[in-house]
């Protein structure tokens, strides 16, 4: 009930709204600008502003996705697929209001799940000693490149550059200098602050400015939303399992919202009596959607409280706040101040309220926001971007290595490579490092480093999603090898011959 929370909490969630009604921000752009001013803050007071923005950004991502078929965030992308076609049919009203309440129940199911799963984590928790957090850090790694398919190798090659970046600089054990060249600058190595603002604000902003101003416009809707509410009672089993599945999938490090909502669109459609509808306005299809993705956020903090692993980029950012304020989180902060961990459940729920009281009354005001011209918005990002990465050390130079990363990540983002693994592999390559030189002290053969249930549980764990991949793998190589005997192309389409075969 302190002041200074519930104003951060109030700040953090409309804020969140505001910015994921924006398409082209996003989540991680507003939390990596507001990083730096959160390392003054109490460390609840900084946390639940983050959560506010990271929690709530999903719900203003669907008004922009219904209305003009343009995602606010990238999550809210498979909200387009029925949301756009029932504005069409002229249900712009019925989709938002559909939206909200099916993204309100999967933030709520979340919470109430991880409320009642605490004590749980609080005994688990204790028995994770340095192997287990190495294996569970190496296989937050795995799945964050398993889960780039089609990119695995651009993906696997960015966490293992995000790796090498986190040795530079003094190493943790001796402090001699790894690969520093003899350059003063580079001895406190790559900061991840400066990093983040780099790869998400600083490239964004780039691309956005190099982009053609785009000003959509989207007809008003009636402001009463409550009607979703109703109808959504009458959608209760697609949206209980959607959320069952982003709770799964966000407490599983590396997974997150597009796995959580691929999984429940596919159930709820051939489970679904009317699947023919989906894709075209259906609106089982938009809950299922909307409920995996806003029930993923409450989720993705088990993995980070519990263990201290991120198991995304946004909760990889926050880990940073718990470092400043030397909060470690791990099995120390469930034994020690379950109170602190019990508060952010509960900023966690009042977000939801307050987000859901401010979209009834404030959808329209929202459109207006979303008509900002993209290179005006550009600009204001890249500003903050350069002002919270100055407010850090006041040092010009990590303003050049954050310059630096935001063209190495505009690269990127025209080339269509992922960025994220760059960010896990900084977080979690300082994890490993730490845990496994602190392993190797107590263990004489590898045997000794899978001795225990839960190394041996992470162990098998690591080795079946691996199995699991090559399995998918030949299968699909095989798929492809059939279609081309059969006179098909890969894509399915009949492979005609040319003359003289």
């Amino acid at each position: 009930m302190n002041w200074q929370v519930l104003m951060a909490l109030l700040v953090g969630s409309i804020g969140g709204v505001i910015i994921g009604a924006i398409p082209g921000v996003g989540a991680a752009v507003a939390i990596a600008i507001l990083l730096p001013a959160t390392f003054g803050f109490e460390p609840i007071v900084g946390l639940t502003m983050l959560l506010g923005i990271y929690g709530s950004s999903m719900y203003g991502g669907a008004i922009p996705a219904i209305l003009l078929n343009t995602p606010g965030t990238p999550v809210n992308a498979l909200t387009t697929y029925d949301g756009y076609p029932m504005t069409k049919r002229g249900e712009a009203q019925r989709a938002l209001s559909l939206a909200y309440s099916a993204s309100f129940f999967g933030g709520v199911f979340a919470i109430v799940c991880l409320i009642i799963l605490a004590p749980v984590l609080a005994m688990v928790a204790p028995h994770f000693g340095s192997r287990e957090i190495f294996l569970a850090a190496l296989l937050g790694i795995i799945l964050v490149i398993l889960a780039h398919r089609g990119q695995i190798m651009a993906a696997g090659m960015m966490a293992f550059f995000g790796i090498f970046l986190n040795t530079i600089g003094l190493e943790p054990a001796k402090y001699t200098q790894r690969f520093t060249f003899g350059q003063t600058w580079l001895t406190g190595g790559v900061d991840l602050i400066v990093l983040v603002l780099g790869l998400f604000a600083i490239s964004q902003a780039l691309f956005l400015m190099l982009e053609k101003d785009q000003t959509p416009h989207a007809e008003r809707v009636q402001s009463n939303m409550l009607g979703g509410f109703a109808e959504l009672l009458g959608l209760k089993r697609v949206a209980f399992v959607a959320s069952s599945f982003g709770v799964m999938m966000g407490s599983i490090p590396g997974v997150g919202e597009f796995t959580a909502q691929f999984l429940s669109y596919t159930y709820a459609q051939k489970t679904s009596k009317h699947p023919e509808a989906f894709g075209k306005g259906s609106p089982e299809g938009l809950v299922a959607s909307e409920a995996a993705n806003n029930a993923v956020p409450p989720a993705a903090m088990i993995p980070l409280l519990a263990l201290g692993i991120p198991g995304e980029a946004l909760t990889a950012m926050m880990l940073s706040v718990f470092y400043v304020h030397n909060v470690i989180p791990g099995p120390q902060l469930f034994q020690g101040k379950m109170d602190f961990v019990i508060a952010l459940y509960i900023a966690m729920l009042l977000l939801n309220l307050i987000v859901i009281v401010f979209l009834l009354f404030s959808t329209n005001l929202l459109l207006r926001i979303t008509q900002i011209p993209t290179r005006y918005l550009g600009f204001v990002i890249l500003t903050l971007s350069f002002v919270g990465v100055y407010s850090l050390r006041n040092s010009p130079v990590d303003c050049a290595i954050s310059a630096g990363f935001g063209v190495f990540g505009l690269i990127l983002k025209r080339l269509n490579l992922p960025i994220v693994p760059i960010i896990l592999g900084v977080v979690l390559g300082g994890i490993m490092e730490v845990k496994l030189r602190s392993a190797m002290a107590r263990v004489s053969s590898p045997i000794d480093f899978v001795d225990r249930p839960i190394s041996a549980i992470l162990m098998l764990i690591i080795l079946f999603v691996i199995v699991q991949h090559i399995r998918a793998l030949r299968f699909e190589h095989k798929q492809r090898q059939l279609k081309k005997q059969n006179g098909e192309d890969p894509s399915g389409q009949s492979v005609v011959a040319p003359e003289g075969f």
